[in-house]
C-alpha cells in the first residue's frame, strides 16, 4: 500500500494477527489460491446490520437497509494482476447487495469500487484511528 501511495491505512502494526485469527475462527476469512499459492485474503461477512461501525453515515446515505455482505481486509500479494477485483466480485456472486469502505489515501481500491459500479454514499469512522473511511455500496 505505501508503494501505491497509502503509506497510512494499514501502517506497520494493522491488522493484528488476534484479529485475523478471530476471521478465521469465525469462518470470514477466505484466501485467493493461484496454482497452490495464497494470492489473495479478504473478510467477508453477510447479514443484517453486522457492522457496527456502518450505523453511523455522514456526509451521505446508505442505498438501503436491507441484510448486506461488507468486506475487510482485502489484500493480494501483487504477483497477479486484477485479484482484487476477482474478490470483490466472488463478494457480490454470495451476497448482491454489499458494503465496503476505505482510506481516503487508498486511491487503488476506490478506483476499483468505481470500476465495479459501486457507489459513493459518505464517510464512516471505524474504531480503530481517526481517519474517516470513504464508504461504499453496491
Amino acid at each position: 500500500m505505501a508503494k501505491s501511495g497509502n503509506p497510512t491505512q494499514w501502517g506497520s502494526a494493522w491488522p493484528p494477527s488476534s484479529l485475523l485469527e478471530q476471521d478465521i475462527r469465525s469462518g470470514h476469512s477466505y484466501v485467493c489460491v493461484c496454482e497452490e499459492r495464497v494470492v489473495g485474503t479478504f473478510f467477508f461477512n453477510f447479514g443484517k446490520d453486522i457492522e457496527p461501525t456502518y450505523a453511523v453515515i455522514r456526509d451521505g446515505t446508505w442505498q438501503n437497509n436491507s441484510p448486506y455482505g461488507v468486506i475487510h481486509r482485502l489484500a493480494g500479494d501483487g504477483s497477479i494482476k486484477g485479484i482484487g477485483a476477482y474478490c470483490i466480485n466472488w463478494c457480490y456472486e454470495q451476497c448482491h447487495h454489499l458494503r465496503v469502505d476505505t482510506h481516503p489515501d487508498n486511491q487503488v481500491m476506490q478506483r476499483l469500487l468505481v470500476k465495479l459500479s459501486f457507489t459513493r454514499c459518505g464517510i464512516i469512522h471505524v474504531v480503530q484511528d481517526n481517519m474517516p473511511r470513504i464508504a461504499f455500496e453496491k
